[in-house]
């Protein structure tokens, strides 16, 4: 007696899937380009990004500005400080991580927005699922900056932080006084 279509099908897609799951290196989760394994999509608001500002602030939708929770990158806007070292670089980053076009979704912790007005956020990159935030941290192009009660990942944007410090990632590497 054969198996029903059901079973038959799940026998017949099991290898494939057990090859592609091997392949992957990962639990079926997306990996980025750069070899990150990213998670399952966390709960949030999917925008599109329009434009950048500078390395921890983009701009989406119809002109929301987005600050990055937890990281702080180098200036290169500020009206009363100069362009900072390394704050090209991350910028740039930032960029090249998040070009226009490119679909994210925006993840709240406590508190929504700052006293800028700023829509206060954990980014991560729909395609692939890379969080934005920490991949700026580990590759040493953002600070580890916590403010309670904003700090659901401040635990891990400071390690990942303090790995790119250890490694002379980025800025850890560039800039005399970092951190």
């Amino acid at each position: 007696m054969a198996p029903p279509a059901r079973l038959r099908l799940r026998l017949r897609l099991g290898p494939a899937l057990v090859l592609c799951l091997a392949l992957a290196g990962c639990a079926g989760r997306p990996v980025a380009d750069d070899g990150v394994v990213a998670a399952d999509l966390p709960d949030g608001r999917d925008v599109v990004v329009r434009d950048g500002v500078d390395g921890d602030t983009v701009v989406v939708g119809d002109g929301e500005r987005v600050r990055m929770i937890g990281i702080d990158t180098p200036e290169t806007k500020h009206p009363s400080k100069p362009v900072q070292c390394y704050g090209r670089e991350a910028s740039k980053q930032t960029a090249r991580l998040l070009p226009k076009g490119t679909r994210v979704r925006l993840v709240a912790d406590v508190e929504p927005a700052d006293r800028y007005g700023r829509t206060l956020a954990y980014v991560v990159r729909a395609r692939d699922g890379l969080f934005v935030n920490a991949a700026l941290a580990r590759d040493g192009y953002a600070l580890p900056l916590s403010i309670p009660p904003n700090v659901a990942h401040a635990d891990e944007i400071r390690r990942l932080a303090a790995e790119a410090r250890q490694a002379g990632r980025g800025l850890w590497g560039a800039c005399a006084n970092a951190g």
